[in-house]
């Protein structure tokens, strides 16, 4: 995998990032209850950022090692394997807490192999 590849793959789980917590903007937990599409679009986003982050090298991952590679890779195949027992708790305690510093990280590492 060459450096490019890991910089599209970062690039990739830094947009649906922004993306997943755009969504949450002005919303309250009960919306990913009552709406099916925001649940939907928040779950296909996080696996999104998880099917990502496997496909970066373990090299990049080594050197950024903050970034919870395992869980946010162990996520993806919860949701994707798990699509009938998703935990719109879980989901939305991850958008709302784990995303936001996960973007941080991320545009940290871009910018150091940019």
């Amino acid at each position: 995998m060459t450096q490019h590849d890991d910089t599209v793959r970062l690039l990739h789980m830094l947009d649906y990032s922004r993306k997943a917590v755009a969504m949450l903007q002005g919303r309250a937990r009960e919306d990913l209850d009552t709406d099916e599409m925001l649940s939907l679009a928040l779950t296909r986003a996080v696996e999104i950022i998880g099917e990502a982050a496997a496909k970066v090298s373990p090299k990049i991952q080594h050197n950024y090692a903050l970034i919870p590679w395992p869980q946010i890779i162990g996520l993806r195949n919860r949701l994707v394997h798990g699509y009938d027992a998703v935990d719109l708790n879980i989901l939305w305690n991850i958008v709302q807490n784990d995303l936001p510093p996960l973007i941080d990280q991320l545009k940290t590492a871009i910018g150091k192999i940019q």
